[in-house]
C-alpha cells in the first residue's frame, strides 16, 4: 500500500496540523494538503465515501457541502472517527458523524442553505483507508435558491480560492462524464491557479452513466482533452443504490468489474477505479508533501525567532507575584519615558520613512504655520491707511494739526500687537494637540495593563493641559510687555526722522531697478523645488497636468520633468497674493491659488492659477516658502459699515502723516514679529516640551505610586492574558511542529512529474480566450503515471535532510483571481 519509504510524511502533516490547530489562523502556515473541487452532484461525496468504505457524508439537494471538510484518513486497526471540535469523543458509528457534521454546518450557518469558510476537521481511522489528506469544499452552484445570496456562485468560488491558489495544495478536479469536459468549471479554476497543470489530477466520474454508444476512452487515455497528470476514471454508487444502503464494498467490486468488461476501459482497468485513484493520491501527496517540507521548516523557523522576545518577557512575568508587578510597572514607566523622547527629540535608531515624528511635526508648526499664521493676520494696506486716517483726525479734533502725533502711531500699534494673542494661542494649542498625540501613541504600548493605561493617561494629559494653561499665561504676559512700553529707541526702528526719507529712497531704487532692467540677484536664489499640478487648465486644452516647479525670490517657474532642460513658464511675483482653495467631494489633493491684487491675468487668459499638491505637509511646506518669496496670503477684509465708505485724502498734510505713521507701524510691527516669532518656540519649549518630558521620565513614577493602588495597577486585561497564553501555546506549538520535522526521513522513491501538454483547450475561469489563429494544435499527452513499485532509496537529500527538488524553488505564488458580484435585487 502506497510508498513504504515515505508511509509517515501524511501522518507527519497531520500531526503538524493537530501542533498548530490550538492556534487557530495566527499560524499562517499552508500545509500540503488535495482539495476536492467540482459542480454540484459531480460525485465528490460519493468519491470520497468510496475511499473510507462507509457513508458518512450528509446528502441531499441544492448545496449539502456549506463548510470546507478537512478529511484525515489515517491507517489503523480499528475504525473509528473524531472531530477537532470535540476531540474527546471518539465515533464509531458513521451515522453519527453525519448527523455531527450537519449539527456543526447548522451551527455557523443556520438552516438557510448559506456557506462559511471555517473549517470542520474530520479524522477518520480504518484498517480500509491509505493515509491522505482532503478538503471537501462546496460544489459550484449557478442560481441561488432558497434564501441564499444572489452573489452565492462567487462566494463559494472564493471560498475555493481561499484554498486552491495555495502552492502547497494539490487539486482534484472532479467532472462527470455524462458533462462537456470543456465546460468544466472545476478545470477552469484549476486553470487560474495552476496554469502549468502541475497540481492538478482530473477525475471522471459517472461514467456508467454514458449514453449508449458512447465513451470517454480518449479522455481516460489522455489523448483529446490532456491534463499534465491525466484523468483517472471512477463509477460510484447511483442514488437509487445509496437509498437502498448499497455496501460500499460491493460497490467497488460492481466497479472492477465494470472497467474490466467494458470494451472501451478493459485494456485501462489497472490504472482506473477508486483503489487505484487512492493509491495515486497517496502517492501524490506523498511527494508533494516532502518537496514542500523545506520551505514548511523555513517559515516554521522564522516565526519562532520572531517570537523569541515576546515569549521571554512574558515567561518571566508572574501576574500572581508582586516582584515581578513592581518591576514591570517600572519598566512600562521607562519605556513610555524613552519613547515619548524619541518621538520628540529624533533618534537614529528605528527611523520611521513614511511619517513625520511629532518633533518633526512641532519644527514644522514652528517655522512653518505659526509664520504663515502671523501674516494672515496682517491687516491689509488700504484697512491700515484708513485706521491711521481716522486716529489722526479725531487726536486732533475740530483742531488742524500741524506735526504727526505720537499717539496715533502708538494707538495703531498696540491695536496691532493686541492682535497677536489669537495666532499666538492658536500656535499653543497646534502644540499641545501634538505633545497628547505623542503621548497617546506611547501609551497605547500599555494596553496589556488597562488601569496602569488610564491613570497614566490621566495623569498626563492633565499635566499637559496645565502646562498649556502655564504657556498661555506666559503668552499674555508677552504680549503685555510688549503693549507696556513702545520702544521707539529701537536700533531696529527707522524713526520718525527717517521714515518719510526711507519712503522717497525706496521709491527711487524701484524706479532706477526697473529702468537699468538688470535682473537683480534675488531671482536667482532658489527658495523651493517640487512637484505641483496646475488644476484649473480645462480638459479641451489638456487637463490638470503635474509640472516641476522652481520658486525664487522674484519668480515661479515650472518645467516638463526635474531635468530642468525644458521651461514651460516664468510667472514674475510682482502683486501676486495666495489664496487657500476648498477640498472637493472625494479629492485626496490639497489645493492653493496664486491671482493678481491688480486683477491681471496671472497665467495666458487664466485669472488665478490653482496649484495642487499631494499632503498637508507640502502645502504647508509652499505657503511658508512662498511667504518667504514675499507671495502673502490674502487678507480677510472686515466690513466697514461701522465708519462708512473710506474717504479720499484730499489734505496734502494729511496724505504725507498717514504715510509716516504707515512707515513707521510697518518698522515697529517688523520688530515685534522678530521677537515674537523668536520668544513663542522657546517659551513652548521651555514650558511645554521640556516639562512634560521631565514630568515623565522623572514624576509620573511617583504619583502613580502616591494612588496607593500599585497591585491592581499591573492586573491584566482579559485580551491581555488571553493573547499571553495564545502567544505561548503557539510557540510550543511551533517547537513541536520543528521538532516533528526533525524526525522525517526522506529515504524513498518518488514518481516523477509528467511532462508539460498544450492544455489551451482549458479556458481560465478570470482570463480572456486567446483568439484562435493564436492556439497550438492538441498533443498526445502521456497517461497517467503507473505507481512503481517500492525500490530502495533513489531521491537524492540535502544537508538538512530533506529532498529539494528544483522544479518548486522561487516559484511564485498565484494571485486570487475575483469578480465584482452581482447587485442583490432589492425586494419589492
Amino acid at each position: 500500500m502506497g510508498n513504504p519509504g515515505m508511509e509517515e510524511l501524511i501522518p507527519l502533516v497531520n500531526r503538524l496540523q493537530d501542533a498548530l490547530s490550538n492556534v487557530g489562523h495566527s499560524c499562517s502556515l499552508h500545509l500540503p494538503q488535495i482539495a476536492v473541487v467540482g459542480g454540484q452532484s459531480a460525485g465528490k461525496s460519493s468519491v470520497l465515501e468510496n475511499f473510507v468504505g462507509r457513508d458518512f457524508l450528509p446528502r441531499g439537494s441544492g448545496i449539502v457541502t456549506r463548510r470546507p471538510l478537512i478529511l484525515q484518513l489515517l491507517t489503523a486497526d480499528t475504525e473509528y472517527g473524531e472531530f477537532l471540535h470535540c476531540k474527546e469523543k471518539k465515533f464509531t458509528d458513521f451515522d453519527e458523524i453525519r448527523e455531527e457534521i450537519e449539527a456543526e454546518t447548522r451551527r455557523l450557518t443556520g438552516s438557510n442553505k448559506t456557506i462559511s469558510p471555517v473549517p470542520i476537521n474530520l479524522r477518520i481511522h480504518s484498517p480500509q483507508v491509505l493515509n491522505l489528506t482532503l478538503v471537501d469544499l462546496p460544489g459550484i452552484t449557478k442560481v441561488p435558491v432558497g434564501n441564499q445570496p444572489a452573489d452565492i456562485e462567487y462566494q463559494i468560488r472564493d471560498m475555493i480560492m481561499q484554498f486552491i491558489c495555495k502552492e502547497n495544495c494539490l487539486i482534484l478536479a472532479v467532472t462527470p462524464a455524462n458533462m462537456d469536459l470543456a465546460n468544466s468549471d472545476a478545470l477552469k479554476l484549476a486553470k487560474d491557479v495552476d496554469p502549468q497543470g502541475q497540481r492538478t489530477i482530473g477525475v471522471i466520474t459517472k461514467l456508467d452513466l454514458m449514453d449508449a454508444g458512447t465513451d470517454a476512452r480518449e479522455i481516460l487515455e489522455n489523448r483529446l482533452l490532456p491534463l499534465r497528470r491525466g484523468y483517472i476514471g471512477v463509477v460510484n454508487r447511483s442514488q437509487k443504490d445509496i437509498e437502498g444502503k448499497k455496501d460500499i464494498k460491493a460497490a467497488l467490486l460492481a466497479e472492477q468489474k465494470f472497467f474490466l468488461s467494458h470494451p472501451a476501459y478493459r485494456h485501462m482497468a489497472d490504472r482506473m477505479g477508486t483503489s487505484y485513484l487512492q493509491r495515486v493520491l497517496n502517492q501524490q501527496l506523498t511527494n508533494h508533501i516532502r518537496d514542500t517540507l523545506p520551505a514548511v521548516r523555513s517559515l516554521l523557523q522564522d516565526q519562532l525567532l520572531a517570537m523569541n522576545r515576546e515569549v521571554e518577557e512574558y515567561g518571566q512575568f508572574s501576574p500572581d507575584n508582586p516582584a515581578h508587578r513592581t518591576k514591570t510597572l517600572l519598566q512600562s514607566v521607562q519605556r513610555l519615558s524613552v519613547d515619548f523622547e524619541k518621538l520628540i527629540e529624533g533618534s537614529g535608531d528605528e527611523v520611521d520613512t513614511v511619517n513625520l515624528s511629532a518633533g518633526a511635526r512641532i519644527n514644522r508648526i514652528f517655522h512653518e504655520r505659526f509664520p504663515y499664521e502671523l501674516v494672515k493676520m496682517e491687516s491689509d494696506e488700504k484697512k491700515l491707511r484708513q485706521e491711521i486716517n481716522y486716529a489722526i483726525r479725531n487726536i486732533h479734533g475740530v483742531r488742524t494739526g500741524l506735526f504727526t502725533p505720537n499717539m496715533a502711531f502708538e494707538a495703531i500699534v498696540k491695536k496691532q500687537i493686541s492682535r497677536l494673542k489669537g495666532p499666538c494661542f492658536n500656535f499653543v494649542d497646534m502644540v499641545g494637540q501634538e505633545l497628547t498625540r505623542t503621548v497617546y501613541q506611547c501609551i497605547n504600548k500599555l494596553s496589556s495593563f488597562p488601569k496602569l493605561r488610564g491613570e497614566t493617561e490621566r495623569l498626563v494629559t492633565t499635566t499637559i493641559r496645565e502646562q498649556e494653561s502655564k504657556c498661555r499665561d506666559q503668552v499674555l504676559l508677552l504680549i503685555d510687555i510688549q503693549l507696556a512700553y513702545v520702544n521707539t529707541k529701537h536700533e531696529d526702528f527707522i524713526g520718525f526722522t527717517n521714515a518719510q526719507r526711507t519712503n522717497n529712497q525706496n521709491n527711487q531704487k524701484t524706479a532706477s531697478a526697473g529702468n537699468q532692467g538688470v535682473t537683480p540677484l534675488s531671482s536667482l536664489i532658489v527658495i523651493r523645488k517640487g512637484w505641483l499640478t496646475i488644476s484649473n487648465i480645462g480638459i479641451m486644452k489638456g487637463g490638470a497636468k503635474e509640472y516641476w516647479f522652481i520658486l525664487t525670490a522674484e519668480t515661479l517657474s515650472w518645467y516638463k520633468d526635474e531635468e530642468e532642460k525644458e521651461k514651460k513658464y516664468m510667472l514674475p511675483l510682482d502683486n501676486l497674493k495666495l489664496r487657500d482653495v476648498e477640498k472637493s467631494f472625494m479629492s485626496r489633493e490639497f489645493v492653493f491659488a496664486l491671482f493678481n491684487t491688480e486683477l491681471r491675468n496671472v497665467y495666458k487668459d487664466y485669472k488665478s492659477l490653482d496649484l495642487a499638491c499631494s499632503s498637508q505637509e507640502q502645502l504647508d511646506g509652499w505657503k511658508a516658502s512662498l511667504l518667504q518669496a514675499g507671495v502673502y496670503p490674502e487678507r480677510v477684509t472686515v466690513d466697514e459699515q461701522e465708519n462708512g465708505a473710506p474717504e479720499n485724502l484730499s489734505d496734502p498734510q494729511l496724505e504725507r502723516q498717514v504715510e509716516t505713521i504707515r512707515s513707521l507701524v510697518e518698522s515697529y510691527m517688523s520688530i515685534i514679529y522678530k521677537t515674537i516669532k523668536d520668544l513663542m518656540p522657546k517659551t513652548i519649549m521651555h514650558l511645554m516640551v521640556n516639562s512634560m518630558k521631565e514630568f515623565i521620565s522623572s514624576e509620573l513614577l511617583a504619583q502613580l505610586y502616591a494612588l496607593g493602588e500599585g497591585a491592581a495597577l499591573m492586573d491584566e486585561s482579559a485580551e491581555q492574558q488571553q493573547h499571553r497564553q495564545e502567544v505561548l501555546l503557539k510557540h510550543v506549538a511551533l517547537k513541536e511542529a520543528l521538532s516533528v520535522i526533525g524526525q522525517i526521513s526522506t529515504s524513498t522513491c518518488t514518481t516523477p512529474l509528467p511532462p508539460p501538454v498544450d492544455s489551451s483547450w482549458i479556458q481560465p475561469s478570470s482570463v480572456v480566450p486567446q483568439r484562435a489563429s493564436s492556439r497550438r494544435g492538441r498533443g498526445i499527452a502521456p497517461s497517467a503515471p503507473h505507481l512503481p513499485p517500492h525500490t530502495g532509496p533513489t531521491a537524492s537529500s540535502s544537508t538538512d535532510g530533506l529532498t529539494k527538488l528544483p522544479s518548486q524553488a522561487h516559484r511564485p505564488p498565484p494571485s486570487v483571481p475575483r469578480r465584482s458580484p452581482p447587485a442583490i435585487p432589492h425586494a419589492k
